[in-house]
């Protein structure tokens, strides 16, 4: 018994063994890896500078004209991106903050610079537009501010500077007759913060008004980041001007505003853009009834495509315009265009196509005089009624 079993276990050996190798060759051939696909090469990228005070007392001002340059530049990517020639490119914003400071600007200037941005949307205040402006004109980078409006900005010969809104010459001169025509005024007195635009802006206020018959009654001054005007305003208050100018932001408007009322000063208020905002009506409360102000440009409401931008600004960051937002939007797109037009994404093809801009935006038709200055700037004429900005009159 126990040989035959012997005998046996080879051949059930020799059966299993077979039987496993048949089962081994029946076996579905496993799946050929497929080869990997090619990721696709990612689209250049031309960097687009911004620069604005993001932070201090008129932060929503500078954040107001960064949204309009984001706005533009996610609209140009969600749209493909940027097509010169045979190539494609994405944009990217860079933005730093001046804190409305003429040194921080410079720092900031150097920064956009050195981050190999192509060109520069900004910045808000001419205080810090102007310093910053010789660094991107030794850079050869192209400077479009949507908002800065002292005329020095272009009249320092830079072939980098630009600007898409009306400078103060024609702003001061619209402010005064709008007090003489409008207001009837007789009396003014000026009040100005000492910056490069609340000066410059007063300066040109108080030329016009001598011309046109108004008596300036005072001339006074204060700075940006003044809370307490009650000194110069008790003085103000013994002369009973009819109109009082200030040259200056909202920041500190809106406080000065409030503290006319308290000391019973019966003046209307005279201000020019920096002014001329929902942050002043909010700041003054029911002080800010008194005030009549301008803006360097075109009124939102009455641009052709002014309702559609206000719906996408909205629907993007779920606040509402404040000033120059739409500038600044355009500013973008006229940088595009001129990259386009120059066929190359640098520094000295932007700066050569800039000076034949003819570029159909939200604002308006934009094109350039020979200093850089927009041609046919609009100054729009507001007052407050019922605690809300009320559309007045534009003055080309």
């Amino acid at each position: 018994m126990r040989n035959s079993m012997f005998k046996v276990a080879p051949l059930a050996i020799a059966a299993a063994v077979a039987l496993a190798a048949c089962g081994k060759k029946e076996e579905a051939p496993a799946p050929k890896a497929e080869p990997a696909k090619a990721a696709e090469a990612p689209a250049e990228v031309i960097k687009i500078g911004h620069v604005g005070p993001l932070t201090g007392g008129i932060a929503h001002l500078g954040k107001d004209n960064e949204n309009g340059a984001r706005l533009a530049v996610d609209e140009i990517n969600a749209a493909g991106g940027l097509k010169v020639g045979d190539k494609t490119y994405k944009l990217e914003l860079v933005a730093e903050d001046d804190k409305a400071d003429p040194k921080e600007g410079t720092l900031a200037a150097q920064k956009i610079v050195d981050s190999g941005a192509v060109a520069i949307v900004g910045h808000l205040n001419s205080g810090t537009t102007i310093p910053a402006s010789k660094i991107y004109a030794d850079a050869n980078v192209t400077q479009i501010s949507p908002s800065a409006t002292n005329p020095k900005y272009t009249e320092q010969g830079f072939k980098t500077a630009f600007r898409v809104v009306a400078n103060d010459n024609q702003q001061g001169a619209v402010l005064a007759n709008y007090a003489a025509d409008q207001l009837k005024a007789k009396t003014i007195a000026i009040i100005d913060d000492r910056t490069a635009y609340g000066q410059g802006l007063a300066d040109v206020v108080e030329k016009v008004a001598k011309e046109k018959g108004i008596k300036v009654v005072a001339r006074e001054f204060t700075n940006d980041k003044a809370t307490d005007f009650n000194a110069i305003l008790t003085k103000i208050r013994g002369a009973k001007p009819d109109v009082v100018m200030y040259g200056g932001m909202d920041a500190t408007a809106g406080p000065m505003a409030k503290q006319m009322k308290q000391l019973g000063i019966k003046s209307m208020f005279l201000a020019g853009d920096g002014v001329c905002s929902p942050e002043f009506i909010k700041l003054a409360g029911d002080a800010a009834g008194i005030l009549h102000c301008s803006m360097a440009g075109e009124a939102v409401e009455k641009m052709p495509k002014g309702a559609d931008f206000v719906a996408k600004y909205k629907a993007k960051f779920n606040q509402d315009v404040q000033i120059y937002s739409p500038y600044a939007y355009d500013a973008v797109y006229v940088i595009a265009d001129a990259i386009k037009r120059g066929g190359k994404a640098d520094r000295a093809a932007i700066t050569a196509a800039m000076p034949a801009t003819n570029y159909e935006g939200v604002t308006g038709t934009i094109s350039f005089d020979e200093k850089g200055d927009i041609k046919g700037g609009a100054i729009s004429m507001f007052k407050i009624v019922d605690g809300k900005m009320e559309y007045v009159s534009t003055v080309r």
